[in-house]
């Protein structure tokens, strides 16, 4: 099966969803451990920055950048404010810590770990699709 731009944005999605699932995990592991801060990491921030390489031309084999049209020389050209993003991990520090310094919400961590399974999930069962219309249009070119 070749690879194709589906299979990257799959791909990275897919490391991407791995990488909070342990960020999550060692959240949830670290819950009585005193002055530790739950971590996470800016999932969207990853697929737009992918994105925007593959629709922007960035390491594309040379395919033009989009431009966006001027109608008047007043108007000021685009910044590319998405070419420096990278995925960010923070502190989800927006609950208040406990008497030891431990910031992390058993409830929150939760919610957020059964989210990313679902999202885990998704991702997995596109990748499957991807595959199998792949092949289905691979057949079908044969029987021609």
């Amino acid at each position: 099966m070749e690879y194709n731009a589906s299979n990257k944005y799959i791909e990275s999605a897919l490391n991407s969803r791995a990488l909070r699932q342990d960020l999550i995990s060692s959240n949830i592991a670290n819950v009585d451990t005193p002055f530790y801060r739950s971590k996470d990491i800016d999932f969207e921030t990853a697929l737009a920055r992918e994105a925007h390489r593959e629709f922007a031309g960035d390491n594309n084999g040379g395919v033009p950048k989009l431009e966006m049209a001027k109608t008047s020389s007043m108007h000021m050209d685009p910044a590319d404010s998405l070419l420096d993003l990278n995925p960010t991990l923070f502190y989800r520090d927006g609950h208040l810590a406990r008497n030891d310094g431990n910031s992390v919400d058993l409830d929150v961590e939760t919610t957020e770990l059964s989210k990313n399974n679902i999202m885990y999930s998704a991702l997995t069962e596109a990748h499957k699709k991807n595959k199998l219309m792949f092949q289905a249009a691979v057949e079908a070119a044969k029987n021609l």
